[in-house]
């Protein structure tokens, strides 16, 4: 049995670490500093903090990357955590080597409809202007019954040297879920945020996932979403 002293002696420590400090009193200690320790995300440290966020998204959704898949960009995720592919395309932009289509997704006139039983589509939305038109594609692109699953920035930097020309949006959940319901059933989608206010700085900052304890990267607070992920199904009856 725990004695009473111990137990005191456990509340104070947990009172203590709840304890805003007073003002003037934070340490920065590394962090105070106006230049980030890294502009590339935390690539050229390992893991980036939200590349886990997604790959964490994707890992619990396998089951969904099945069948006839479409990604946006690459295949490395439809290899990575599908099951059961039978058929994995991509689509870019540009004219990439092993771009099934070179479209823009706004108006992919080239991709038939009612095609896949999967798209994915993760940190490109928010690099398109016109993001309903491209929801409008991907709906049409699905088969009946299909999933979209999505991810978008929330808290981030925006200093990718190759896209933020046109870095456009970052979304908050609610904007997501606005967004996706005037093409889904609203019934169909679930919407997530995944960060804290902790893993938000630090990814701020360009610090990697190693550089957080798996504790702390995996507290969710909605106020503080670094990602945003979607499932959305199209429904089931062909339009």
């Amino acid at each position: 049995m725990i004695d009473t002293g111990t137990i005191a002696t456990l509340s104070r420590r947990v009172a203590k670490r709840l304890r805003k400090p007073p003002v003037g009193w934070v340490r920065f200690g590394s962090l105070r500093r106006t230049e980030p320790v890294s502009r590339l995300y935390g690539w050229d440290r390992g893991r980036p903090i939200d590349r886990y966020y997604i790959e964490t998204f994707l890992t619990a959704h396998g089951s969904l990357i099945t069948g006839a898949v479409l990604e946006i960009g690459e295949r490395v995720y439809t290899e990575r955590f599908g099951r059961g592919v039978t058929r994995a395309d991509m689509l870019h932009v540009d004219q990439v080597d092993g771009a099934t289509y070179v479209a823009d997704l706004t108006d992919a006139a080239v991709v038939p409809s009612d095609s896949y039983d999967c798209v994915i589509l993760t940190q490109t939305l928010h690099l398109i202007f016109d993001m309903s038109a491209a929801l409008q594609t991907i709906r049409r692109i699905l088969k009946p019954g299909g999933v979209l699953l999505c991810t978008v920035p929330g808290i981030s930097q925006v200093a990718d040297g190759d896209w933020n020309k046109t870095w456009y949006w970052s979304l908050t959940p609610r904007a997501a879920e606005r967004l996706l319901s005037a093409h889904f059933p609203p019934e169909a989608i679930d919407v997530q945020a995944f960060g804290n206010v902790l893993s938000a700085t630090a990814f701020l900052q360009g610090l990697a996932d190693r550089e957080l304890r798996p504790k702390e990267l995996a507290v969710a607070d909605p106020e503080y979403p670094v990602i945003v992920t979607v499932v959305a199904r199209k429904d089931d009856v062909a339009q």
